[in-house]
């Protein structure tokens, strides 16, 4: 069997699998710094960095030149369709599909499929910056390819 993947938010993350990205990101910066001393600086062991360095990386760094697909509910008010398109154009996203639902209640639930564009698109920015928009809610992401 294949392996799975999934997207969750930082809060769900353990604590040990953030440390490991910090741990990256110090080398990154710093290519004189060797594991043991990033992993010290972070607080972790040597042996947890080596354990889980391919298993987590910043969902952003991954999603450039991909095509990513999410659902939303937002309100249903003049305005918030164009905004959210307005959005992803902003962070280089290209729109591939996209199916709103008849509004039940006052809220239409929106699926968009988009391909975010290799060395300018900033998938979790975009998608941050989505929910941030007064009127939408529950933003998941569904998949990415």
């Amino acid at each position: 069997m294949g392996e799975r993947y999934y997207v969750v938010k930082e809060k769900a993350v353990p604590e040990v699998l953030l440390k490991v990205l910090e741990a990256k990101r110090l080398m990154e910066a710093n290519k004189r710094l060797t594991v043991q001393q990033a992993a010290e600086q972070v607080g972790i062991s040597r042996s947890s960095f080596y354990k889980y360095q391919d298993d987590i990386f910043p969902f952003h760094d991954n999603a450039k030149g991909k095509t990513i697909t999410f659902i939303l509910q937002m309100d249903d008010e003049p305005g918030i369709l164009s905004d959210v398109l307005k959005i992803i154009a902003e962070y280089h996203g290209n729109i591939l599909t996209i199916h709103q639902s008849i509004p039940i209640n006052g809220v239409a639930t929106l699926t968009i499929s988009v391909d975010i564009a290799p060395k300018l698109g900033d998938a979790a920015s975009m998608v941050d910056h989505i929910e941030a928009r007064t009127g939408v809610h529950d933003l998941k992401i569904l998949g990415r390819e």
